[in-house]
């Protein structure tokens, strides 16, 4: 079995809507396991299930105090995924560009008619 690499454990772990929920509700600051699960439709079991993909992703770390397990981003790997992105629409830019220039140089000029 191939060994997966972290942009492709990170970008599975988004695939899923309640854990981009939980990670835009980190993006805002640390909040507890009990807290991650309020807003969502799923059981507080299935949410620590969730929480261990994206920890497992690198995406979230949680630490646990007394009974409260408490989950905060991982600024690092949200930085690489941000990374990753941005040059592919650099790249996806520049070959918008220069597609635009090719079709103002190939459409006719009004004189060239």
């Amino acid at each position: 079995m191939l060994q997966q690499q972290p942009l492709d454990l990170a970008f599975q772990a988004l695939s899923d809507p309640g854990r981009r929920a939980m990670v835009e509700r980190l993006s805002l600051g640390p909040a507890s396991v009990s807290e991650l699960a309020k807003p969502l439709p799923m059981t507080l079991s299935a949410v620590v299930q969730h929480l261990k993909v994206l920890e497992e992703a690198g995406l979230v770390k949680s630490r646990k105090v007394g009974r409260v397990r408490t989950c905060s981003l991982e600024i690092g790997a949200i930085a690489q995924l941000e990374r990753w992105v941005s040059e592919r629409r650099r790249f996806w830019e520049q070959q918008y560009d220069q597609l635009e220039a090719y079709l103002a140089e190939s459409v006719p000029k009004e004189g060239d008619r």
